[in-house]
């Protein structure tokens, strides 16, 4: 479908981010895809905002794949949305039946009638003709948005745990009596932290967190009364024209005030066997994922065990890419590699079925998938990890963290690497 499309240079570009995304607060749908400037290889733009829904597809996960083939293939258009965990049970004999306080659906998508991305200090505004006598008018009042005005989320918010740190320990027990049988050799298991009967303000909340982390693929994402809030340093996987780019994390270390601590924190991660060896495990998963669709032979690691520093945490990152064929449809990766090895466990299936067992929440959207499609087929996606989950009607508030549990691991340091994954969310539900 052809959009109009209409740049401007901004010199600020910072707070006109912000006074972007109090504007899309108008819309029922809204999407902010933001890197944060995050030097990064693989990349499109800086930032995107797309509003204001003209189609959507919304759906359980029985068939959710073939639905979202057909409708990425009649739009052929920019669509943005989410895949969420339990899409899993679309691909495989799986169920989800842990409790769920937020309702997600299982798939959402939307070809939005308003995109505005930012790269540099150029802003691009793409609007279907429908809308596209709106463009000017917008921008100005976008410029003119008083982004200062945001109201305090809710203090004094009662964290609860869904998991009490001994049944944590039991059940890290429980899944490490089947890595030594043989039943797994890795399972990411993950606990919830929420809070009921809450009212939170969703933007200042994100940007809050946001600012804490600086993350390269931070979300803000409302349909409705749901609101996603991420912080997520990790892209799940992404196409351009016809090579292919995932990009698991797995090892996390804290940084440290004194840069030579710091420093020696991030050598000690890049050089930790435990560390290394989850990273390894799930690469391999990973290689075999995209397999499935790649050009045989075309399946390589350009990065392995490779540490990064965010203002958090240090991760170990790995780059695996591909090549596919032109005739493998862009939805086949995605159900070809879903869900991402990093949030499951190796053999995936078995993982799966283990962590359904020991986890007392439904994922959903949490260790899913945010990304979108362009009309060309490429598309990007991130991991929802290191977020906040918000269903405004019934005020529910979420936030999840997991960790590789492997034959090395113990219970104790693991329920550790979750409390620091959950800091930043804590802190930002809890000043």
């Amino acid at each position: 479908m052809q959009r109009t499309i209409f740049s401007f240079s901004i010199e600020d570009i910072t707070q006109f981010k912000q006074q972007l995304l109090c504007w899309s607060q108008q819309f029922e749908t809204a999407i902010f895809l933001d890197s944060n400037n995050y030097k990064q290889q693989y990349t499109s733009f800086d930032a995107v905002l797309a509003v204001d829904e003209f189609t959507s597809i919304k759906t359980d996960f029985q068939n959710a794949f073939g639905k979202l083939q057909e409708y990425q293939t009649t739009t052929k258009d920019y669509i943005f949305g989410y895949v969420s965990y339990d899409v899993k049970n679309d691909i495989e004999q799986l169920s989800s039946n842990n409790f769920d306080g937020l309702d997600f659906a299982d798939l959402f998508f939307f070809q939005p009638q308003k995109i505005i991305f930012i790269k540099g200090n150029i802003v691009e505004l793409q609007y279907l003709k429908m809308v596209d006598d709106e463009m000017e008018s917008d921008f100005a009042k976008i410029q003119q948005t008083n982004h200062q005005e945001i109201q305090q989320s809710t203090p004094d918010i009662k964290i609860k745990l869904r998991t009490h740190k001994d049944e944590y320990q039991e059940k890290v027990t429980a899944i490490l009596q089947h890595i030594h049988r043989g039943d797994i050799y890795e399972a990411n298991f993950c606990q919830e932290f929420y809070a009921e009967n809450t009212e939170i303000n969703p933007l200042k909340t994100y940007q809050d967190l946001n600012k804490i982390s600086e993350p390269p693929f931070a979300v803000f994402l409302k349909i409705n009364h749901h609101y996603l809030l991420s912080a997520s340093p990790e892209r799940y996987i992404r196409k351009e024209g016809n090579k292919i780019i995932s990009q698991p994390i797995k090892g996390t270390a804290k940084r440290l005030k004194s840069k030579f601590d710091d420093e020696k924190i991030a050598s000690d991660l890049a050089k930790d066997a435990k560390e290394r060896s989850e990273n390894v495990m799930i690469v391999d998963l990973v290689r075999n994922d995209l397999s499935k669709s790649a050009i045989k032979g075309s399946v390589k690691v350009e990065e392995l065990c490779k540490v990064y520093s965010f203002k958090q945490v240090h991760q170990m990152i790995s780059t695996v890419v591909c090549e596919i064929d032109e005739k493998i449809a862009p939805i086949q990766v995605l159900k070809d590699t879903f869900p991402m090895g990093s949030m499951t466990g190796a053999p995936k299936v078995s993982a799966m079925k283990i962590i359904e067992k020991y986890e007392n929440t439904k994922r959903g959207l949490y260790s899913g998938a945010v990304g979108y499609f362009t009309p060309n087929g490429n598309f990007d996606f991130n991991v929802v990890i290191r977020s906040i989950l918000y269903n405004q009607e019934k005020k529910y508030v979420s936030y999840s963290v997991g960790s590789a549990i492997t034959a090395k691991s113990n219970p104790e340091k693991e329920y550790e690497e979750c409390l620091l994954k959950a800091k930043a969310m804590k802190f930002v539900l809890s000043k």
